[in-house]
């Protein structure tokens, strides 16, 4: 009742403070009315069925849908929603008993059963060498011994999923640092077996590939419930203390491969060559054998059809290649012989052809070269020479 109320500070006509049973006579009125029921009296009503009394029935009836109210709201309580990417696990007195699916899903009341909803569709990350920074190293985790016994500096990152919510809650205490245990565990595995160029330079790759199969081998082993999804590089390098001495070590060998490269360019330009030369001259040779071999064979043959006809006609034969012979040694000469034995013919000199080769010429042109057919003759006509002579030495013999 508030200060101001009608009935603060009268009683009975008079001024002066108010009944205090009276004033709880009203409370008790008020509540009765609220929750449809009438307590007992209090002091002075005599515990008869007066204005203050109530029946046993309304009473009963009042405390009965005031507990179907609490019961349809406890029963109510149980109603929960999954959100999409996430599963509902509920648990009975701490036990567990189903995982639900995204929805509307309906559930025994607290403290009968829980339910915990675990986001399976996020992407979580562990960082194994550094935190947050890949300057923030830590070196308890990023040094590393690898197989021809150097050390080396990696950071790297492990991404993961949930693939089964039940095993990451129940039978794991730390699921996460299980998983950083695991990454590490099997990036050491990998390092170990690894040359220092291999992980530094060519095979990053392959080393996050299979520290991302050990890692899954070793966590369903576990059984953690965890899906690594993927395993970055972030930094993989020798330690500070002897970076300086490692770069020059790269140098020196960056060094000996470009000199190598360049000695295998030239010898990819020289011997090629050589091979064509090499096949250049045994192709000539053969070519230069087989001409030999056949003008031998031509001179053989041409000397035993010379020989069957200077057998048959021997005077004659001489006399023919007698004049084979001169005609090849004087066509290059600008004589002309005249024969008077022959009679008063009258001969033809070419006098202007014989000034032009005798004299000298303004522009010397450039002598073509002879045709195949001429040059085989000349060659004809110095075998048939040869062949007179030969003809004459045995004849003097």
């Amino acid at each position: 009742m508030g200060l101001n109320d009608p009935q603060w500070g009268r009683k009975k006509g008079n001024s002066g403070p108010p009944d205090l049973d009276e004033l709880w006579r009203n409370v008790n009125k008020k509540l009765n009315n609220l929750f449809k029921r009438k307590s007992g009296g209090g002091e002075g009503s005599g515990g008869g069925e007066g204005p203050a009394g109530g029946s046993p029935r309304r009473y009963s009836g009042g405390v009965g849908l005031f507990a179907g109210l609490l019961l349809l709201m406890w029963v109510s309580s149980g109603f929960y929603i999954v959100n999409e990417g996430q599963r509902g696990v509920v648990l009975r007195f701490g036990k567990y008993v189903e995982t639900t699916q995204a929805g509307l899903r309906w559930h025994l009341p607290y403290p009968i059963e829980l339910v915990e909803a675990v986001n399976v569709s996020q992407v979580r990350t562990v960082e194994i060498g550094y935190r947050n920074n890949v300057r923030s190293k830590v070196l308890k985790e990023s040094l590393m011994l690898t197989d021809d016994e150097n050390i080396i500096d990696i950071q790297f990152a492990v991404q993961y999923i949930l693939k089964n919510p039940e095993d990451f809650l129940f039978n794991n205490r730390e699921p996460e640092s299980a998983v950083m245990q695991a990454a590490e565990t099997a990036i050491r595995e990998v390092i170990g077996k690894s040359k220092m160029d291999y992980v530094l330079y060519e095979g990053r790759e392959q080393v996050a590939a299979q520290t991302t199969k050990l890692m899954q081998e070793i966590l369903d082993r576990y059984k953690i419930g965890v899906a690594i999804s993927k395993v970055t590089m972030q930094n993989a390098q020798p330690p500070e203390q002897v970076q300086a001495a490692f770069d020059d070590a790269v140098k020196a060998g960056q060094d000996r491969e470009r000199q190598k490269n360049e000695g295998q360019a030239y010898a990819n330009d020289v011997i090629p060559k050589a091979r064509g030369n090499a096949a250049r001259l045994l192709e000539e040779s053969e070519g230069y054998k087989q001409r030999v071999i056949v003008s031998s064979e031509g001179d053989a043959s041409r000397f035993k059809q010379i020989l069957v006809e200077y057998s048959k006609a021997p005077g004659v034969t001489r006399d023919r290649l007698y004049l084979d012979m001169m005609q090849q040694v004087l066509s290059s000469t600008s004589k002309i012989l005249i024969d008077q034995k022959s009679g008063n013919n009258l001969l033809y000199l070419p006098l202007d052809k014989l000034i032009q080769t005798s004299g000298p010429s303004p522009s010397p042109a450039p002598m073509p070269e002879p045709p195949p057919v001429a040059q085989e003759a000349g060659h004809d006509s110095a075998a048939r020479t040869r062949e007179a002579f030969r003809g004459r030495e045995r004849e003097t013999r």
